[in-house]
């Protein structure tokens, strides 16, 4: 049996991981967007209503790198702006309805094509193992 470096394993999960993300992006019919506007839409997913510093902050850009990336959100119409009710003077943005419509459809068809490729592709057994094996993926992903 040979012994595997963590390093070797290290690089081939990330291009393992980057070849099934391509796939996952291929299997749904959801929105075409930059990897920017994608990073984004799902900060404002998972955190709510946000400001565009707030944004810039939590992806390490500038905010007006960050304002031009909202800008072409807004004219999706993906992201829209309302008035802060603690301050007034501040606009937080937040996904549209039809945004977080498309990203449950976007959701639900990975998941489906997720499923059938594992389904397709390993026994019982093997689905098995994988679940361990994510099991321990979030272990590492869990680290600073």
């Amino acid at each position: 049996m040979s012994q595997n470096s963590a390093a070797d394993v290290g690089d081939h999960l990330r291009t393992t991981i980057a070849e099934l993300n391509r796939k996952l992006r291929a299997h749904s019919s959801v929105m075409d967007l930059t990897r920017s506007q994608s990073a984004v839409i799902s900060s404002l997913d998972r955190l709510g209503p946000t400001s565009t510093a707030d944004l810039a902050r939590a992806h390490g850009m500038r905010q007006q790198s960050m304002a031009a990336i909202v800008s072409a959100l807004t004219d999706a119409g993906v992201v829209a702006g309302s008035p802060d009710p603690s301050d007034r003077r501040r606009i937080l943005l937040d996904l549209t309805e039809s945004a977080r419509s498309e990203l449950t459809v976007g959701r639900l068809e990975r998941a489906d094509w997720l499923a059938h490729a594992i389904t397709e592709a390993l026994r019982p057994d093997e689905v098995e193992r994988l679940a361990e094996a994510v099991h321990l993926l979030q272990r590492v992903a869990e680290q600073p």
